[in-house]
């Protein structure tokens, strides 16, 4: 996690970038494409003005006019969709141009990118599932290849209904009408990235702990509700120090999971930021287990394993065992199962799944977005590598399993939770895998590669 100083710098290192090539392009001519106003670099620094770009070679696919209907279009969804429109020439490498336009940008969003007549696209996992953009590329790739607007324009529709995050503050701040052909608006840019930079650090921040209260007061309701859930849990077990029988074993383990319950009221009364979450969840998973022991050694069971909480709900307790399961749409994958979810899932019922709330109502925690990943994190963050395979293939996997997931971040929580949402400047770090596919032909069976260019 950067702190403070190291956030500003790191947006910096940008803007002063921006700043330099900026006052290059002063000195270009302001008409033609020569090598310096097309390529890569070109279509990078467009899109930190608007949402469109169309290489001068290719114009006549999306003349300007459609251009920038497009890119007002996208501007009005405040969504972070991009669009290229670009001629198939070796400055745009079929195998690389979508991960290298991501990665000059810097910006987290939806990429999408017409190179002749191929079509591809790509999105941060936070703004956009990887499967929602395979599968739509794919259908509009089949009902529009032939004509190069109404492809782009298909994409972008469903994009915008299904990407999260807000548009980049630079399109406000360059003032532009949001489409690009090929010229670099230098002056503008220059004067905003030597005058606005710290305003639009200010900015960003603001926005940061906009987002932060409102996702700790998500986060307040589904933690306080687990919080009672374990405080009735205490009141069912019925346990009493003095009951006949009671050993010091049983009143230890009672006492520790009395303890796991005052301190995880203690620490989310004392949460400031969604980060905080973290350790109340880590305490309520050892109250449990405390209690599944407790509850063990009345009946002269055998004593429970240390195990990470049933994946589908940790309200549940422990985990007994692990279980193949199968997400809607995703892979097969084993994941730990509380006695009840397993059952339901050897007799191919639907295990009871924990819903939270989101803006797009309540949705399985799985699938809940970035800011349960505190949540999750204090429940199963311990697992160390086994999180990325409980979560494999979901939203909230893609926190948890980046490769910076579980290094310190300086107050004790992953840095992955600080992922920028949609629309934030991310750099060069994000999931390559996100941006893979190809431009393949799509032939008279309607078929296509996307496999071809992974990486």
């Amino acid at each position: 996690m950067l702190t403070s100083l190291a956030r500003t710098r790191y947006l910096a290192r940008p803007l002063a970038a921006l700043a330099v090539t900026a006052a290059v392009t002063l000195t270009l001519p302001t008409a033609g494409a020569s090598a310096a106003e097309t390529g890569p670099a070109a279509v990078a620094d467009a899109f930190r003005k608007g949402p469109v770009y169309v290489d001068p070679r290719a114009s006549g696919e999306l003349p300007k006019a459609e251009a920038d209907q497009l890119a007002e279009k996208i501007k009005k969804a405040d969504r972070p969709v991009f669009v290229a429109v670009l001629p198939e020439t070796p400055e745009y490498p079929r195998a690389t141009v979508l991960r290298d336009l991501r990665s000059l940008t810097g910006i987290t969003g939806v990429y999408a990118v017409r190179l002749g007549a191929g079509f591809n696209a790509g999105a941060d996992r936070q703004v956009m599932p990887k499967a929602a953009v395979d599968n739509l590329k794919a259908a509009v790739r089949r009902s529009y290849a032939s004509d190069a607007s109404a492809e782009v324009n298909a994409f972008a529709d469903q994009a915008l209904r299904q990407a999260k995050g807000h548009a980049p503050a630079s399109w406000e701040a360059s003032g532009g009408g949001g489409s690009a052909t090929g010229i670099l608006v230098g002056g503008l840019v220059a004067v905003g990235a030597a005058g606005g930079g710290y305003a639009l650090y200010r900015r960003s921040r603001k926005k940061q702990e906009e987002r932060e209260r409102a996702e700790l007061e998500a986060l307040r309701v589904v933690v306080d509700e687990d919080i009672t859930a374990f405080g009735e849990e205490l009141d069912r077990l019925g346990f009493q120090p003095s009951e006949p029988g009671a050993t010091d074993a049983m009143r230890d383990d009672y006492t520790r999971a009395l303890d796991a319950y005052d301190r995880a009221k203690q620490h989310m009364a004392a949460a400031t930021r969604p980060q905080e979450v973290q350790p109340v969840t880590e305490t309520l998973a050892e109250g449990r287990f405390a209690l599944a022991v407790l509850a063990a050694r009345r009946t002269g069971a055998p004593l429970p394993q240390r195990r990470v909480p049933c994946f589908f709900d940790p309200r549940h307790g422990p985990s007994v065992s692990d279980v193949n399961w199968c997400p809607p749409g995703g892979v097969l994958r084993m994941v730990p199962a509380c006695a009840d979810d397993a059952l339901r899932v050897s007799q191919g019922g639907r295990p009871l799944t924990r819903m939270v709330p989101t803006g797009q109502g309540a949705q399985p925690y799985w699938s809940a977005g970035p800011a349960y990943a505190p949540w999750a994190g204090g429940y199963f963050g311990g697992a160390g590598g086994v999180v990325g395979g409980l979560l494999a293939g979901t939203l909230l996997g893609s926190v948890l399993s980046a490769p910076s997931a579980f290094a310190d971040g300086g107050d004790g929580f992953p840095g992955a939770v600080e992922m920028p949402e949609g629309g934030e400047f991310s750099g060069a770090d994000f999931n390559a895998s996100d941006f893979g596919g190809s431009f393949g032909d799509f032939g008279s069976d309607g078929g296509g590669d996307f496999g071809g260019g992974d990486w």
